[in-house]
């Protein structure tokens, strides 16, 4: 391992072990780099992660690596549990808005006419709003065609909020009834 004795190994993951379960967000790897002055390279770092991940295993909390990082979490079989704390309702979204957010996941970057081309019906500026407001959503860009509409696309939250590091760990649309999601992407 470069630049790190065998004895301090455990210190080490010690100090990330502190820093990722006092975190409210998900560390990036720069983020945990700088926990040691540039000392440590980014192999080593995450050689690190998978020992610590590897040392958590069995365990209720587990190290996950999501779109912004890294971070503890509780394992999936203990949610059920653990959303009984919280004595408010989760957030229900309308059948619309998960349509256009769908459309956005899997088409990104959209401007809101082709959502509405897709969806047929006009797309009401609040489901927008919504979205981004949840920071699921946000402007990337504009398309350079007369207007210069907004183009739109998914956000790390977004990402995160689902428990995935990338869009391409989406579930395929093949994978949907089409009575369930009726988007006729191709």
């Amino acid at each position: 391992m470069a630049s790190v004795e065998t004895g301090n190994i455990r210190h080490l993951k010690n100090v990330l072990e502190a820093a990722l379960l006092t975190s409210r967000e998900p560390l990036s790897l720069d983020d945990l780099l700088r926990l040691f002055e540039d000392r440590m390279d980014r192999t080593t770092l995450r050689m690190l992660l998978d020992e610590l991940k590897t040392d958590w295993q069995g365990r209720t909390l587990e190290l996950a690596q999501v779109a912004s990082g890294w971070r503890f979490q509780a394992r999936a079989e203990y949610w059920p549990y653990l959303a009984r704390l919280n004595p408010e309702r989760p957030q229900r979204y309308s059948r619309a808005v998960l349509e256009t957010l769908a459309i956005i996941a899997y088409r990104q970057p959209v401007t809101r006419g082709d959502i509405e081309e897709i969806r047929g019906v006009a797309v009401n500026p609040n489901i927008i709003r919504t979205l981004q407001e949840r920071g699921w959503i946000d402007v990337v860009g504009h398309r350079e065609v007369p207007g210069r509409p907004s183009l739109l696309a998914t956000t790390k939250t977004f990402l995160d909020d689902l428990n995935l590091r990338s869009l391409s760990e989406l579930p395929p649309l093949e994978h949907f009834p089409q009575h369930e999601i009726p988007l006729d992407l191709e």
